[in-house]
């Protein structure tokens, strides 16, 4: 049995990419730091004409980009140029460098729309991309536009960290995160979303975790580790952003709780809308994929 649900997982990865080419999107990798580092992305074919604005979509912690952003390059292709890179150590891309911070990451994606010459564009991040979307937008205030953070305790503290593992019932991170195992990633899956699956075997998860969590786990661990947090016991500082910023929340979210959602609010200053969308946990761009899609359309184009 394990052969056939280990092809499944390799088609729906072919399905995957075959939905992101009908969407008008190719693979290619990008050289932006003279060999030191290369990024692979989803981008429109060389040939799209006229023009769209542009649309950035940073992606969470967990498998590449095509496995988290497929329902929204289907929907907001129609409407911007939509590019989908994989975070460096995740899918296609690389570094040579040590750094592994989120400014890393952000300096990192800069780079590629720099080199790919797109001049002014919105940004949308998920979980550990809303960091590096919320640094892009600090560190390039000109360039990036509209920002819209999802799911992303950019202003996560030490003791929110804390509560996560005790939630989970473990003692490191890299266990809910980077997991190893099936009793791992379903406790991922537990705190991740609000649907359960009581009813899948080991082996499936098992299958899971060889084909999408395996690659760069010391490097991912190391970006785990990168993360900035701020002390329990400091006022948590966090520069507001000079654009429109919409944060998407749902409100079952058992990694980022949605108290960190108000909090992140009133941090990044008055010029940012909180929506929060119902029975959805950490992942709402995938369980009500319509109602988020429809949020953030309202937000990029109204």
């Amino acid at each position: 049995m394990a052969p056939s649900f280990l092809s499944i997982v390799s088609l729906y990865g072919i399905y995957l990419r075959r939905s992101l080419t009908a969407a008008g999107l190719t693979s290619k990798s990008i050289d932006i730091d003279y060999g030191n580092t290369t990024v692979h992305l989803w981008s429109p074919k060389p040939d799209q004409t006229p023009r769209k604005p542009a649309l950035f979509l940073l992606h969470g912690f967990g498998p590449s980009a095509i496995w988290q952003w497929r329902r929204q390059v289907q929907f907001f292709a129609s409407y911007f140029d939509v590019y989908v890179p994989d975070l460096v150590f995740f899918g296609g891309s690389t570094t040579k460098s040590k750094e592994r911070s989120e400014v890393f990451q952000a300096i990192s994606m800069a780079k590629l729309m720099e080199k790919l010459g797109v001049k002014k564009y919105h940004v949308m991040g998920t979980s550990y991309g809303g960091f590096v979307a919320y640094h892009m937008a600090k560190l390039w205030p000109d360039t990036v536009e509209k920002v819209v953070i999802a799911s992303s305790g950019v202003n996560m503290r030490k003791a929110d960290n804390t509560a996560l593992l005790e939630r989970a019932n473990v003692e490191n991170i890299e266990e809910i995160m980077l997991p190893e195992t099936a009793t791992q990633i379903r406790t991922l899956s537990r705190l991740a979303v609000s649907w359960r699956f009581n009813m899948i075997p080991n082996f499936f998860w098992n299958n899971i975790v060889n084909q999408l969590y395996s690659e760069n786990r010391r490097e991912k661990l190391e970006l785990l580790k990168g993360v900035t947090l701020a002390a329990a016991d400091e006022p948590f500082k966090l520069t507001p952003l000079q654009q429109n910023v919409l944060i998407v929340w749902g409100d079952r979210d058992q990694i980022f709780p949605l108290k960190l959602a108000h909090e992140l609010q009133e941090l990044l200053g008055k010029k940012t809308r909180l929506e929060i969308i119902e029975n959805t946990a950490h992942v709402p761009q995938i369980e009500d994929s319509a109602q988020f899609n429809k949020i953030v359309k309202d937000f990029l184009c109204g």
